[in-house]
């Protein structure tokens, strides 16, 4: 076999060369480690997972903000009743009555992430492309599928469907303007 030295080796997918101190057990254990990367990217990449993702962080988000703004009220519900009770008493009542709030600012912040996300991904998905029309397709669908039970009817849906699109266009272009100003 004649010797070409300006050309690399070609040796067959899996056999390459080892180097040195290495065994064909280290490869095996390499190929694995690769094939469960793989694995777990395409886990991560996937609508689910993010759909998953967005409904917890907007969750934990929803809590947060409930638990900032309820921190901050001034007006006590006991002392507008005039009912004289021990601090114990007012502060087990205002703890349940601020984790009833961060639950349900919580849940609602939940379902809006979920839902956009997962109406991105899919809009993604289907057109094989990047740009901010997925943004501007996915805040249409999802603020027209979360508008559903607001009792507006068809105008009050695409009305929520319209704000919604306009919404997320507007902060996909913000994100997409503050990313190509870093470069």
């Amino acid at each position: 076999m004649a010797s070409h030295p300006l050309l690399a080796p070609l040796f067959p997918l899996g056999k390459e060369p080892m180097p040195a101190g290495m065994t064909e057990d280290d490869r095996y254990n390499q190929q694995q480690m690769v094939l469960y990367q793989k694995y777990m990217n395409y886990g991560m990449e996937s609508c689910a997972f993010k759909t998953g993702m967005a409904g917890v962080a907007g969750f934990g988000l929803g809590a947060f903000f409930s638990l900032m703004s309820t921190s901050f009220q001034y007006e006590d519900p006991l002392n507008r009743a005039n009912v004289q009770i021990s601090t114990m008493a007012q502060t087990k009542i205002a703890m349940k009555d601020m984790g009833v709030k961060m639950l349900s600012s919580g849940k609602g912040f939940a379902k809006v992430g979920a839902v956009y996300s997962g109406v991105e991904c899919c809009v993604e998905g289907y057109r094989a492309k990047n740009d901010i029309k997925n943004a501007v397709y996915a805040g249409f669908l999802a603020g027209g599928i979360l508008a559903l039970n607001s009792g507006g009817g068809p105008k009050g849906v695409l009305g929520g469907a319209a704000a919604f699109a306009a919404f997320s266009g507007a902060i996909d272009l913000y994100m997409r303007k503050e990313v190509a100003d870093e470069d």
